[in-house]
C-alpha cells in the first residue's frame, strides 16, 4: 500500500485524540469538531465541487438523522490510501463514533486530496551509452569481413598476378624494388642510416599510435568533436602513402629519382 502523507496522518491522530478525550460528549461535542474539518475540506480548491455538494449534503442529513446516520461509523475513524494513481484519497473521520458526514448508501468517508500519478510513479529514463557486443558489434564486422572478401574475389579474378620467371644469380633486376608496401621503408633507407630508417622512425610512429588513446580520451562520434585523432591519423597515412607513392611510380635504374611522364614507369604489381 501507498504511504500516507505526514500531513494526513497527523490529522488523523489529532481526530483521534480528540474524539477519545470527549467520547462523553455526544453529538453537541463532535459536531464543532467536524464542521471545522468539514471548512478545511471545503477551502481546498483541489477538490471538485461536485464531491463538495455531496459532503455538505451528507453532513445535512447525519445532523438531521442524529444517531440513525452515525450508527455505520460507530466502529471509529481510520485513513485510506488509494495505491492506483489518478484515484482519490479518503479518510474516515469520527469525533466520539458519530460520522462527520455519510454518503449515499451509509459511507462514512470524505475526500481529502487527488493523488497524481508523479506523485507516486517515478520515470528515470537515463540515456545508455553501452550496447552488447552481440549482435550490435560482431553483425557490423560480420558484414565488413564479407565485404571485403567480396573485393577480394572480384579484384583477383580481373587483375592477373601471374609468377615471375625463377631468378638468374648471373642478372640483377635494376631497379630492385621491394613489395608495393614495403616500399616506404626502402624509400628511407635512400634517405636516413638503417638504424634510423628501419628502427627509429617506425618504432616512433608505432609508439605514437599506441599512446593516443590515452592521450585524446574523448569518446564522441562525431568527427568536429575528433580532432586531435583525425589529425594524428591524416599525418600518419599521408606520409606513409607519399613514401610509397615516390617509391613506385618516381624510382627508376639504380632506384634513382625520374620522372613517370618522361622516363616511364618502372613499377610491377
Amino acid at each position: 500500500m501507498t504511504e500516507i502523507p505526514e500531513h494526513l496522518r497527523k490529522r488523523a491522530e489529532e481526530a483521534r485524540a480528540k474524539a477519545q478525550a470527549e467520547s462523553g460528549g455526544g453529538t453537541e461535542a463532535a459536531a464543532p469538531a467536524a464542521a471545522s474539518s468539514t471548512d478545511e475540506v471545503a477551502a481546498d480548491p483541489r477538490i471538485p465541487a461536485h464531491l463538495l455538494e455531496r459532503s455538505k449534503s451528507a453532513k445535512a442529513k447525519a445532523q438531521g438523522g442524529g444517531g440513525d446516520a452515525a450508527a455505520p461509523a460507530s466502529g471509529g475513524g481510520g485513513v485510506a490510501v488509494a495505491e492506483r494513481p489518478g484515484t482519490v484519497v479518503t479518510a474516515g473521520a469520527a469525533a466520539g463514533g458519530l460520522p462527520v458526514g455519510a454518503g449515499p448508501g451509509g459511507h462514512t468517508q470524505r475526500l481529502l486530496t487527488v493523488v497524481k500519478s508523479g506523485s507516486i510513479q517515478e520515470v528515470k529514463a537515463s540515456p545508455i551509452d553501452k550496447v552488447h557486443t552481440w549482435p550490435h558489434l560482431l553483425v557490423a564486422e560480420f558484414v565488413a569481413s564479407l565485404a571485403c572478401t567480396g573485393f577480394l574475389l572480384i579484384f583477383s579474378t580481373f587483375v592477373h598476378a601471374p609468377l615471375l620467371q625463377l631468378a638468374n644469380v648471373n642478372r640483377t633486376p635494376n631497379p630492385s624494388k621491394a613489395p608495393w608496401y614495403f616500399l616506404g621503408l626502402q624509400e628511407l633507407l635512400t634517405m636516413f642510416h638503417p638504424m634510423v630508417a628501419g628502427v627509429t622512425i617506425p618504432g616512433m610512429g608505432l609508439f605514437m599510435l599506441m599512446l593516443a588513446p590515452y592521450i585524446d580520451k574523448n569518446t564522441s562520434n562525431k568527427p568536429e568533436e575528433r580532432k586531435f585523432a583525425i589529425s594524428l591519423f591524416t599525418v600518419f597515412l599521408m606520409f606513409w602513402a607519399v613514401l610509397v607513392i615516390i617509391g613506385s611510380f618516381f624510382r627508376g635504374p639504380g632506384f634513382n629519382f625520374v620522372f613517370p611522364w618522361r622516363d616511364g614507369i618502372f613499377f610491377d604489381l
